[in-house]
């Protein structure tokens, strides 16, 4: 006896199929081709330079994850961590100079992170509370941290004046040297200048902080209430209010914590360039958005992974660094950055309608 399949639910699960696996096809293929094509490309080194490269993107992309998987959308991230990072910028150069590197750092964090908070609180009481639109909440406080990031800054970068937080920003957790052999944390003594053009670095100290952050995002959003409460919040508000879950104060909390990880990646902008820009995170925005969506994530809301968001930073970073070595004009990235959104917004819209149906 024969079986017969419903073509309908065959062309369903083909496509939820390739819904899941085209981002990994896309970066798979794109490895491939720019290491044949490109020279340098397959290399220690300049894969630690695309991870590196891509730890503030992908910082401020986890935030902005729970954001569109609840349904929203925040395009204040990118001022926010400028903002963060002035504000850090400044408290950090009002330390002595004999005081103990954590210690600065940490007062740091804790003034940026004060300032996204407030900005994180503004956007979700307005969204939660007011009933204003997402995206005219955000676009507001993208103003709001624009501004007050250059009337702090005076329009231009704070440099900050701490020994060692060069080093923090751009080190590595060990170091090769062919005559010195390996290394834990700072390079071996006894290094010449000239020694340095073959000193290696492994594990760069800013990938290592975006794997533990990005941890830390996949276990609250896959593992805890929280999480999925933000999965119900996007899939259907209105059946989530009446299954008691608390919309307006997870909404607040997920504004909140979009900015928690915007603050941390102005942070990590310090750190690595020694100093703090108001625009640090202006070319952020859309790709935290494009990241995401790249990702997996439903621009309806209720879907979404901080692995598909890391996958998605991932293409557009390989995207960038690809063309870089083949000598490309960079502004083809944004051509080629737009298209890779179109397709993965016609592959999530496919999917809705089939579900639909």
């Amino acid at each position: 006896m024969a079986v017969q399949t419903n073509p309908a639910l065959s062309r369903r699960a083909w496509l939820d199929t390739i819904s899941r696996i085209w981002a990994w096809l896309f970066l798979l293929g794109m490895v491939i081709f720019f290491s044949i094509a490109g020279d340098g490309f397959f290399t220690p080194f300049n894969i630690q330079a695309i991870l590196a490269n891509m730890a503030i993107l992908t910082i401020i992309a986890l935030g902005q994850t729970y954001v569109i998987i609840s349904g929203g959308i925040d395009l204040s991230v990118g001022w926010v961590m400028g903002m963060s990072a002035v504000i850090s910028a400044t408290a950090m150069n009002m330390w002595p100079e004999s005081t103990p590197l954590w210690i600065i750092v940490t007062s740091g964090l804790f003034v940026g992170l004060i300032a996204a908070w407030i900005a994180g609180l503004v956007n979700g009481v307005l969204i939660a509370r007011l009933n204003v639109p997402p995206f005219i909440a955000t676009l507001g406080m993208f103003g709001i941290a624009r501004g007050i990031g250059f009337l702090l800054s005076g329009g231009m970068p704070v440099p900050i004046y701490v020994r060692g937080l060069g080093f923090l920003g751009n080190g590595f957790l060990f170091y090769y040297h062919p005559n010195f052999g390996w290394s834990f944390l700072a390079p071996p003594q006894g290094l010449a200048q000239a020694d340095l053009r073959n000193l290696t670095g492994y594990f760069p100290f800013v990938v290592i902080a975006m794997l533990a952050l990005l941890f830390v995002a996949h276990v609250v959003l896959s593992r805890t209430k929280f999480g999925l409460h933000t999965y119900a919040i996007g899939g259907n508000k209105e059946a989530a209010m009446r299954a008691g879950i608390p919309v307006a104060r997870r909404t607040v909390a997920i504004y909140m914590l979009s900015a928690t990880f915007a603050a941390i990646a102005g942070l990590i902008y310090n750190i690595r360039f020694t100093n703090g820009a108001a625009n640090a995170g202006e070319a952020m925005l859309l790709d935290t958005v494009a990241a995401v969506v790249i990702g997996g994530a439903s621009l309806f809301g209720g879907a979404g992974t901080v692995i598909g968001t890391l996958i998605g930073a991932l293409i557009i970073s390989v995207l960038a660094n690809g063309l870089v070595i083949m000598r490309v004009n960079p502004f083809w990235q944004f051509i080629a950055v737009g298209i890779v959104i179109i397709i993965a917004v016609l592959i999530d819209q496919a999917r809705e309608q089939f579900a639909q149906e």
